[in-house]
């Protein structure tokens, strides 16, 4: 059983006509009006395919190939359709039509899977709109509250509950009924980094993913003029940041191989000329692979932001924390079985980014397969992946998908 590669490009490149902007991006950030389009294309082609399709309360998406046993618990394949405001054609979405095709191509050869299949989009795995990122995978683990996600608001104010009420209304759709926890996970995507490339490998069998801590930080100082104050009697937040950013680059950032230690999203007010700014905003990303090292780093960040915010007041807020998990054995041995099988070059490797099958691994056997993306560029307009790339991973989904049918 074969996937159609020449269909799977051009939904692709079709559903990176939503939200397209120049030089091949995309910017079709969570619960907007550009995924409620990417909403009524996946419905088109569900429908064209005699598939059913559904949303749940935390706005995850499902298309159903219904099984002989309803009440059985669910295959599920799938990833993210929203996008960074200046991100590519294949991150995530890749996941989600990777998915459809398996569908496609089981409806299509007549076949009644044991179970329901399903290809699902979770909400806001990005965080770009909305923070943290992945509400919608951790609300359908149980990871997160939905009466919390829903009360999260963007840079205009607007929550998740307003945004997600206006979605369902501009494409509305049956209820998600699927039996819970369903019985596996797998998800396709592309690797975002530069393995595969360097090792000359078509597919990645993912291992697991590594853990993560994200924060916001706030400092308060006192607002001046810029002529007047004399600088002994400042409480300047930014001069507070840049030596705190310095300290914990060199402190935590630098602390071992391993880690990965990331500042942004800078927000200062009043971001006036000759105005001492008194109030600054940051978010703080660290990222590490072992869970007892990710601890201690942890604990570090805190206690230097706290000691290094003198003269200024400092709040931090953790804003999201995922252990590193580890992926299904049976189900990452299938994987590179299939691309043996198929002749498909392959390497185990660990995901440095974080996807929505760090919270399905909570609830049932979860596996990944990364194909490459050139030079490792995601998150950009820059972004691309090879067709042939492309079509090996969803036909090892498709492989990976018909076995775990078979059992």
């Amino acid at each position: 059983m074969k996937i159609n590669a020449e269909r799977l490009w051009q939904r692709l490149m079709a559903m990176a006509q939503i939200g397209a902007i120049p030089g091949d991006g995309v910017n079709r950030q969570a619960l907007s009006s550009e995924e409620a389009e990417s909403w009524r294309l996946m419905l088109r082609w569900a429908q064209a395919s005699d598939l059913e399709m559904c949303s749940d309360a935390a706005g995850n998406l499902f298309v159903i190939l219904p099984g002989i046993d309803r009440q059985a618990a669910p295959l599920l394949l799938g990833s993210h359709l929203d996008s960074q405001p200046t991100g590519g054609r294949f991150d995530g979405v890749y996941g989600v039509l990777a998915a459809l095709e398996v569908l496609t191509v089981l409806r299509a050869g007549g076949i009644q899977p044991v179970c329901d299949v399903v290809a699902v989009s979770w909400m806001n795995e990005e965080g770009s709109r909305f923070a943290p990122g992945m509400m919608g995978s951790a609300c359908f683990a149980g990871a997160r509250e939905l009466a919390t996600i829903r009360a999260v608001t963007d840079a205009q104010g607007i929550a998740v509950g307003q945004a997600l009420d206006h979605l369902r209304q501009a494409v509305p759709l049956p209820r998600y009924s699927g039996v819970h926890p369903p019985a596996a996970y797998l998800e396709a995507h592309i690797e975002q980094a530069t393995q595969l490339e360097q090792a000359r490998a078509t597919l990645g069998v993912v291992t697991g993913i590594q853990g993560k801590v994200t924060w916001q930080v706030t400092l308060r100082g006192e607002r001046g003029h810029a002529g007047t104050v004399p600088m002994t009697a400042r409480r300047d937040v930014l001069r507070c940041f840049t030596g705190m950013a310095q300290q914990l680059y060199q402190a935590v950032g630098e602390a071992d191989p391993q880690v990965m230690f990331t500042i942004g999203r800078l927000e200062m007010q009043p971001n006036a000329p000759s105005v001492i700014p008194d109030k600054l905003t940051f978010r703080i990303d660290l990222r590490h692979p072992h869970p007892q090292r990710l601890t201690e780093l942890t604990a570090q960040t805190e206690q230097r932001i706290g000691e290094l915010a003198s003269p200024c007041d400092v709040t931090i807020t953790r804003l999201s924390e995922a252990a590193p998990n580890a992926f299904d054995q049976r189900l990452q041995q299938w994987i590179a079985e299939s691309a043996d099988a198929r002749g498909y070059p392959a390497i185990p490797l660990l995901s440095a980014a974080g996807h929505d099958a760090r919270y399905l691994a909570a609830i049932c056997p979860s596996a990944m397969i990364f194909i490459p993306c050139r030079a490792g560029i995601s998150h950009a307009p820059e972004e691309w992946a090879e067709p042939e790339h492309v079509s090996a991973g969803a036909q090892v989904l498709l492989d990976v998908a018909v076995r775990w049918l078979a059992l």
